[in-house]
């Protein structure tokens, strides 16, 4: 018989994996309030579309980390409050985010998800821990692919130093 064998529901969280839900749940809250703010100052369908999506993931995984939690007799964070609804037009232009500043601030917190998922996964013993955030990182994936498709579109990609002509390989 081996360590830790059974149902991964039945064999308990290291301090590490418990850690890393609470965090995660704290910051999959932190993200719901964020983009909802964002989805306020945004003007362009498709970055709202995708805010939305990014808003709904979150609230998933936050309930998801928070049952585990929970079932593991672990206080999870608190909710933030909910974002009063306000029009675009109603931010002042000098308070006012606009899409091309969004876009990358969202992709850039996608990425960051991303390496958090991965390490994770990395340190999780359990193995049904290690499956849900290998899932959060696959779709964390689709939407990084999203976001650049939409910047891509949109002419707001600004891309670092383009490789354009590339060296000839020198024979020796």
């Amino acid at each position: 018989m081996g360590i830790l064998t059974g149902n991964p529901k039945d064999n308990p969280l290291h301090y590490g994996e418990i850690y890393d839900i609470w965090q995660f749940s704290m910051v999959a809250k932190g993200c719901i309030s964020v983009n909802s703010a964002l989805k306020l100052h945004a003007g362009d369908g498709d970055l709202k579309k995708y805010l939305d999506q990014t808003i709904d993931q979150a609230k998933l995984e936050a309930e998801e980390c928070d049952e585990i939690l929970k079932e593991n007799g672990i206080a999870p964070p608190p909710a933030l409050p909910s974002r009063p609804e306000a029009r675009l037009e109603d931010i002042p232009a000098g308070a006012r985010f606009a899409d091309n500043e969004i876009a990358p601030m969202v992709a850039a917190d996608n990425a960051a998800g991303l390496v958090a998922c991965s390490q994770i996964m990395g340190k999780s013993i359990r193995e049904d821990v290690g499956a849900l955030f290998a899932k959060y990182h696959a779709t964390k994936m689709a939407n990084g692919l999203k976001i650049l498709r939409i910047s891509k579109e949109k002419g707001w990609l600004v891309p670092p130093p383009l490789q354009i002509k590339r060296p000839e390989a020198v024979e020796a």
